[in-house]
């Protein structure tokens, strides 16, 4: 078995179907090991002791630079900088990450400073103000890592001056909660920063080498959506009016905010084209963890398909789909047989309206399919938030079963009202089904697994 990163794993399997949710954690366990980031660099990136640098199959001699920096921030960005830490040492000048609050560890060489997410604070904009500045002193003749992950659009707050902290707080919060994709998102969020969409690496001499390390959490893994700050951008301030458009928050944002995107001042756009002497590294990518999960399924003796790693939309509704699969499966054979584990991962979104509750993605997705698979079979469904915090709580996701919608009836818990509410949280809860992992080191695309006996 992997390493076993669900803290509350002996409570999930106490009641339900017992075995097959043993063997659906085991699965989802095996899922983040093949998501590390901190194993990923270390197979990157190794030093000899001619200081020789090993970046992959390209060598470089650490003599030629004068001084070398970490910068990054993310929820997988602490595992990054440890490696680093632990390859280079000494070697390093000076290193600033930001990391979410609750992220333990301690780095001998790289200053680690903690904010908010999903939500911006001041601790946040302090440390982006920090990193820009440090990013303007890197000379030619240095190397720079770039360790930006996951999470950063929260953890590097750095609105341009025409906006408050308080006006991005808003804004964020509306974007995250319109059922908006990760793109359409940064679009906007890009356009409203100083340090987004490629202006950090803007403020790096040109001259000096600058080595992107990144881990995925968007499908496709695009890079100027994962480790924006540091590369050239392909949206534009259009593309963020258009989502403002779509989702109709031209309205709900902070007048700051819908004046300075309407306006659109050409010199804050952002660069579409770098100067920098650049090499990218996607080290895990967005679908690491649906793939270490099938390879495990089919380890446990599953027949198994790996449904879609693209997808998109409302949770529950997916979670409701995912149910429907599994009724086929059991009544049809089709599209193949019991015994099976059905992988699928992507970003989805949770659309709130004016009734919001506690709860997340992975949760909803989870409580939809336990709408549907009510005594239809050995079933067991999970979803996964691959951080290990899904929405605003501190809850991974949740997992359900054929038995879940009958001991929600004991428990005096409706399903229905609470998906109907965005409380997704306090049914898991009650149930004794919503996962802890706490903080998992890696943050790439929501894993979702459905088993059936």
């Amino acid at each position: 078995m992997s390493v076993n990163y669900v803290k509350n794993y002996d409570q999930l399997i106490c009641h339900g179907n017992r075995a097959l949710r043993r063997e659906a954690l085991d699965i989802l366990n095996a899922g983040l090991s093949c998501a590390d980031p901190e194993r990923a660099t270390h197979a990157l990136i190794r030093t000899e002791a001619d200081k020789t640098l090993w970046i992959g199959d390209q060598s470089y001699d650490l003599k030629k630079f004068k001084k070398i920096y970490v910068i990054g921030a993310g929820k997988a960005t602490f595992p990054i900088a440890k490696a680093l830490d632990d390859i280079l040492g000494s070697a390093i000048t000076k290193g600033v990450i930001v990391s979410k609050e609750g992220q333990e560890g301690t780095l001998k060489h790289i200053d680690m400073r903690l904010a908010s997410h999903p939500i911006p604070n001041e601790a946040g904009m302090a440390a982006a103000a920090e990193i820009l500045d440090l990013a303007a002193a890197i000379g030619p003749e240095d190397l720079v890592f770039a360790c930006i992950t996951g999470g950063s659009s929260a953890l590097l707050p750095l609105p341009v001056s025409a906006i408050s902290l308080e006006d991005k707080k808003i804004a964020n919060r509306l974007l995250l909660t319109c059922g908006a994709n990760i793109l359409e998102i940064n679009s906007v969020r890009k356009h409203l920063s100083l340090i987004k969409g490629g202006k950090l690496a803007r403020a790096i001499s040109p001259e000096a080498f600058l080595v992107n390390l990144t881990v995925s959490d968007v499908i496709g893994d695009p890079l100027d959506y994962i480790t924006d700050p540091t590369v050239p951008d392909t949206s534009s301030f259009e593309d963020a009016r258009k989502t403002l458009d779509k989702y109709d928050l031209w309205g709900q944002m902070p007048p700051s905010v819908a004046e300075y995107l309407r306006a659109a001042p050409a010199e804050q756009e952002t660069p579409k084209t770098l100067k920098n002497r650049m090499e990218n590294h996607i080290i895990v990518k967005g679908d690491s963890a649906c793939n270490g999960a099938l390879r495990r399924a089919q380890e446990l003796g599953f027949n198994t398909m790996l449904l879609s790693t693209m997808f998109e939309g409302e949770s529950r509704e997916l979670g409701r789909t995912f149910a429907f699969i599994a009724k086929e499966i059991l009544m049809n054979s089709r599209p193949m047989d019991a015994p099976c584990a059905v992988i699928g991962g992507g970003e989805t979104t949770v659309t709130v309206s004016s009734s919001v509750g506690t709860g997340g993605p992975n949760q909803e997705f989870t409580l939809g399919a336990a709408l549907e698979i009510s005594d239809a079979g050995s079933i067991v469904v999970a979803g996964l938030d691959t951080d290990g915090t899904d929405g605003p709580t501190l809850y991974a996701g949740g997992i359900a079963d054929e038995t879940s919608m009958r001991r929600a009836h004991e428990a005096g818990v409706d399903i229905f009202a609470s998906l109907k509410m965005h409380d997704a949280t306090p049914a898991l809860l009650k149930l004794e089904d919503a996962i802890i992992t706490g903080n998992t080191g890696t943050n790439v695309n929501d894993l979702k697994v459905m088993l059936i006996r």
